[in-house]
């Protein structure tokens, strides 16, 4: 259950980066990636200023769309480079400032598709644009079609400040191509994720669990935890092995926190995880959540709270409902199992005294009772 969920589940996020234990090889810590992002970040500005004050409103708002969260993906960069004794402390630096940038573009183009007009308890890009431009006099719609142009707009140029930041990181041609690879591969496998996810929403009930966890791994697992890892690796010159198996645990671990979100957006505490507790059943998202619980006998009560609005006393039904089907408890007992796969993996691999603190202060924070903090 959550509240005896490992430490995994227990900490915030603090103390990231770090001198961490190596295999061998003296640690040549790297610098703290926020550093090479506000880089990125003021390179960004540069341009949009020579191009027009237009264009330095819509940098700002990818700049405050990259302000906040966690950083656990580029903490995962750098740790995984630090404890397999990498010798590239700036490019990991700055390839973990990419992944940041990487997840911004994702989060921008995310609240784009599900139509969400806040994150982070605050206006996201669409929000400020679709806000100001019914400030001004514009139409609801109207102001929505420019919120939802201007989030992809946004989204479009921090992805490409992200893929120019891997690609002049400053390691060697054949390792910025590998880096380049995994990139590739994780923007092709996320979308993949991403429109299966919209796909399966327009059909309930035709996605089985396995069709779900498929999804969720493509959309989330992928480019949250195995790419940061095995760029960390790769940057670190590990063997192909290595590399490998961080991506197995990368995506163990990406499935047990994609699977925590889940929980969130149903349980969670707007106030504390910045993210809507009904956006998931108004958007009847097949989260494995759902899928388990639509083949109980209380979907035929639960599927009334399902693609629409809800009121708070609603919510509160929805949630005794999915407690009491069992569907909680299955998604808490499927965290914990691909958690301890995890563990077990970079056990093996003999990194889990660098790697694992860093996890464990990343992944979202479970607390008392019915709601869950991130």
């Amino acid at each position: 259950m959550l509240r005896t969920l490992p430490s995994f589940l227990q900490k915030s996020c603090i103390d990231l980066i770090r001198p961490r234990p190596t295999r061998g090889r003296p640690t040549v810590s790297s610098p703290h990636p926020d550093e090479a992002l506000l880089r990125l970040l003021d390179d960004g500005h540069a341009r949009a200023v020579a191009t027009g004050p237009a264009q330095v409103s819509l940098w700002t708002a990818v700049r405050v769309a990259a302000d906040g969260g966690k950083r656990f993906r580029p903490a995962l960069v750098v740790a995984a480079h630090d404890t397999l004794g990498g010798g590239r402390p700036e490019a990991a630096a700055e390839v973990a400032a990419a992944v940041e940038l990487l997840h911004t573009a994702f989060v921008i183009h995310d609240d784009v598709i599900d139509g969400d007009d806040v994150r982070r308890g605050r206006l996201n890009v669409s929000g400020t644009y679709s806000a100001q431009a019914i400030a001004d006099g514009a139409a609801a719609d109207d102001a929505a079609g420019l919120g939802r142009a201007a989030g992809i707009l946004a989204g479009d140029l921090a992805l490409a400040a992200a893929i120019r930041a891997v690609a002049t990181c400053g390691a060697p041609p054949d390792v910025v191509h590998r880096l380049l690879d995994l990139f590739d591969d994780a923007l092709h496998t996320t979308a993949c994720g991403e429109l299966a996810d919209v796909r399966h929403a327009l059909h309930p009930g035709t996605a089985d669990l396995q069709d779900s966890l498929r999804m969720e791994e493509q959309k989330t697992s992928i480019y949250s935890f195995a790419l940061p890892l095995q760029l960390g690796a790769v940057l670190a010159d590990a063997d192909a092995t290595t590399t490998a198996r961080l991506g197995d645990a990368g995506r163990l671990l990406g499935a047990a926190f994609q699977l925590l979100d889940d929980l969130l957006g149903v349980f969670g505490d707007p106030a504390l995880t910045g993210k809507s507790t009904t956006g998931d059943l108004r958007t009847r998202k097949q989260t494995p959540l759902l899928v388990h619980a639509s083949a109980t006998p209380e979907w035929a009560d639960l599927s009334g709270y399902v693609g629409r609005d809800l009121t708070s006393e609603e919510l509160v039904e929805a949630r005794r409902l999915l407690t009491a089907c069992g569907s909680r408890a299955f998604v808490e007992e499927m965290i914990e199992a691909r958690l301890a796969e995890a563990r077990a993996i970079l056990e093996t691999l003999d990194v889990a005294d660098g790697l694992l603190p860093v996890v464990d202060a990343c992944v979202p924070v479970s607390a008392p009772g019915d709601e869950v903090a991130a």
